[in-house]
């Protein structure tokens, strides 16, 4: 960490520890549970969430050189990393997963990172699943000329980012009994874990198909921490088909929380989670007395044309 990269995201002025708000709602208060939503949505107008949490340590760690990060077509790790470049000043290239799309007008995600000074490299998808690997990470870096970049993984989730997410965990110490959050990548899930006190558990809602995020999140704990730390679990029923998937079930039950509460309703992952929380409440998964917090990890943002 630099003194400078520290006093720039001062700068930003980021609210935390963000706000934490008790929603009454029938669906839960009926089974005799409280239902809390933690507004990291609110932590900063371009900035949200999880991917503050998480990018804040890469941006220090990165001390003004080029970052160079990963993502589909749709994601929200590269939008908030080509916000923070434009906010800081700092050079960002994302390297999109499909060859195919550098021939297609740029979907609205991606064309808020192109506005925002972002770099885009499309690359296929077979070099896309290889990105991880030295000598194919080598060769994108040399393709988009950052050999001294600060490189991110997809979804933002390495140890630093981690343990940028314990926090998260420690601000919701003493106030509920399970904290749950939805996951692409794990790393937020890994850092809260790490952060809540022994007697609370964090539970994840994976929005992609595959089963694969309990290895991904023990293994980012091991990275970040050492060791698997704090309590949790996940369950993978609920990512309706998978990444940036829906159905007009999925989308009736967003705009009815919305209008219910006055809370919008983000659709990748937000409305995945409170569905699923709404599903295992039904369920009697949840004993009388527990209070659940809900993290609010992002805002809506158009996903398809």
């Amino acid at each position: 960490m630099t003194s400078r990269a520290a006093a720039d995201l001062a700068a930003l002025h980021p609210r935390l520890p963000s706000p934490l708000q008790e929603i009454p709602d029938e669906r839960f208060t009926r089974h005799g549970l409280r239902l809390l939503l933690k507004r990291d949505d609110l932590i900063h107008p371009e900035l949200i969430g999880n991917k503050w949490r998480k990018l804040a340590p890469n941006l220090e760690a990165a001390a003004g050189r080029t970052i160079v990060t990963f993502g589909g077509a749709y994601s929200n790790h590269l939008r908030a990393t080509a916000a923070a470049g434009r906010l800081l000043g700092l050079p960002t290239v994302g390297v999109v997963r499909g060859q195919e799309l550098a021939d297609r007008p740029l979907n609205p995600s991606l064309a808020r990172c192109a506005a925002d000074g972002m770099r885009l490299h499309f690359v296929d998808r077979s070099t896309y699943r290889r990105k991880t690997e030295p000598e194919t990470l080598a060769a994108i870096l040399r393709a988009v000329a950052a050999d001294d970049a600060h490189v991110v993984p997809e979804g933002g989730s390495n140890s630093l980012a981690v343990r940028g997410c314990r926090a998260l965990g420690e601000e919701l110490r003493g106030h509920a009994d399970v904290v749950a959050v939805a996951c692409g990548t794990g790393g937020t899930l890994a850092g809260l874990a790490a952060g809540l006190d022994p007697g609370q558990r964090a539970l994840g809602i994976p929005v992609l198909r595959g089963g694969f995020l309990s290895a991904d999140t023990q293994a980012l704990q091991e990275q970040a921490f050492g060791a698997r730390r704090g309590t949790w679990s996940l369950d993978d029923r609920f990512h309706f088909g998978g990444y940036a998937r829906s159905t007009p079930e999925l989308d009736a039950f967003a705009e009815d929380f919305a209008h219910r509460h006055g809370v919008p309703v983000e659709r990748l992952y937000v409305a995945k989670l409170l569905y699923g929380l709404v599903a295992l409440a039904d369920e009697g998964t949840f004993p009388r007395g527990t209070t659940i917090a809900a993290i609010i990890t992002g805002r809506p943002f158009p996903t398809r044309p």
